[in-house]
């Protein structure tokens, strides 16, 4: 399961809700983020304070991301345990994308490649005006990203909006700007949903 959103959305609270929720009913959980899920990722991440350009940004978060799916993802998957990530391929479309203007055809052939097919079985996309968003996050240090002008969190926001239309299954939206109990219980109601699925039923 992943979680996706503009910045200042809430999906970093939420994902912790979900993993204690889902810990008292019985299932073992294992949580990550990108690109920071491995320590080639937390590299990375410091890599984009040096502003590399739009396409080099592209695959500094395809390295980050193979190497997350073969560490973690595919080895707990194997497991047979509930994964939730902080952010997946849904994100590299978003931001570079429809942020940086990547074509976003090539980043979806990269995040198979990146991947090997590791993909989401389920999308939490928390909707949220990015004014908002970004008054949410004023008080705290801001990454690149978080400084970005809002023009550019608006862009990522209807990248994630058309995702979301081109595969209303997987991906679940949900009003972000709610409070965040209103938030939780929603979230709550679909993975409840989503677990109660026979395999393959999606």
């Amino acid at each position: 399961m992943t979680f996706e959103g503009v910045e200042g959305s809430g999906k970093s609270t939420q994902i912790r809700r979900l993993e204690r929720w889902l810990r008292r009913e019985g299932y073992r959980p294992e949580t990550t983020s990108e690109p920071d899920g491995t320590a080639l990722g937390v590299a990375v991440r410091r890599l984009f304070e040096r502003e590399p350009r739009p396409l080099a940004e592209m695959f500094l978060f395809m390295a980050a991301r193979h190497q997350h799916v073969v560490e973690k993802l595919r080895p707990w998957l194997r497991a047979g345990r509930i994964v939730l990530c902080d952010r997946y391929t849904d994100a590299t479309i978003a931001y570079q994308g429809y942020g940086r203007g990547v074509d976003p055809e090539l980043i979806r052939e990269m995040n198979v490649q990146a991947t090997g097919g590791v993909l989401p079985d389920l999308t939490l996309l928390f909707d949220l005006d990015p004014a908002i968003g970004v008054r949410r996050i004023s008080g705290r240090r801001l990454d690149r990203f978080e400084r970005e002008k809002l023009a550019f969190h608006r862009r990522v926001r209807r990248g994630y909006l058309e995702i979301m239309r081109a595969e209303p299954k997987r991906v679940r939206r949900l009003d972000a700007s709610a409070p965040p109990a209103e938030v939780e219980r929603q979230v709550r109601a679909i993975v409840q949903e989503f677990l109660a699925q026979p395999p393959g039923g999606k």
